[in-house]
């Protein structure tokens, strides 16, 4: 009589759905399992990706903390010989005293080393490190040296309207124009890797004998 009383009340629980199929053993193994489905995800709120919410690259987000490095409209470089501007700023360019850090443009740009070959490009041009550190997707020269002034350099940006500057972006022109004599002598020279240069091995070395050569019959 007693078993049919507890069974009977099991059945009316099961039916009024107090209890669940499985029982406790089921909740247990939904505890313990982490893939078991939630009541809801969270991330399934959001119409998209959080991060894809930001207009831009993210890192674009510097530049608007970094103004300095554009030229302010109706600014002019300073003005004078041009020969001078560029002796003055070849000594500018391995100054280590423009940076906090103790390097100078010249620990990147030894021999004409570390210009990307949008180098050759007239400015104002797309440089991929304006573009990734600061969101500036086209930058002018004298731009571009406020940049490295600000970023590699840890520094102040100079005056536009200085002598230093000025000097800067001259000797930098004329880099410029060594830089695309190189390029013309040597198209392999200009990119990153150099694709030209000689392969580890010839694949048909390794043979004992050409495969291309007539066989004997």
């Amino acid at each position: 009589m007693f078993a049919k009383t507890a069974a009977l009340a099991a059945a009316v629980m099961v039916s009024a759905g107090v209890v669940s199929v499985g029982g406790a053993a089921g909740a247990m193994a939904q505890a313990a399992n982490p893939c078991a489905p939630k009541a809801a995800n969270p991330c399934a709120a959001k119409p998209m990706n959080p991060c894809a919410a930001k207009a831009a690259n993210p890192c674009a987000a510097k530049a608007a903390g970094m103004p300095e490095m554009l030229r302010p409209k109706d600014t002019k470089l300073a003005t004078g010989d041009h020969k001078q501007l560029v002796e003055q700023g070849e000594a500018l360019f391995k100054d280590t005293k423009l940076s906090t850090n103790g390097m100078s443009c010249n620990s990147c740009h030894a021999d004409l080393e570390a210009f990307q070959p949008t180098f050759a490009q007239p400015y104002p041009h797309q440089v991929a490190m304006a573009n990734e550190q600061a969101g500036i997707s086209s930058i002018a020269l004298d731009e571009m040296i406020q940049l490295c002034m600000v970023v590699p350099m840890e520094a102040k940006p100079l005056k536009w309207d200085s002598k230093e500057l000025a000097a800067l972006t001259a000797h930098t022109g004329e880099l410029q124009k060594q830089y695309r004599k190189q390029a013309a002598a040597n198209p392999c020279a200009a990119k990153p890797a150099n694709p030209c240069a000689a392969k580890a091995a010839n694949p048909c070395a390794a043979k004992p004998a050409n495969p291309c050569a007539a066989k004997k019959w």
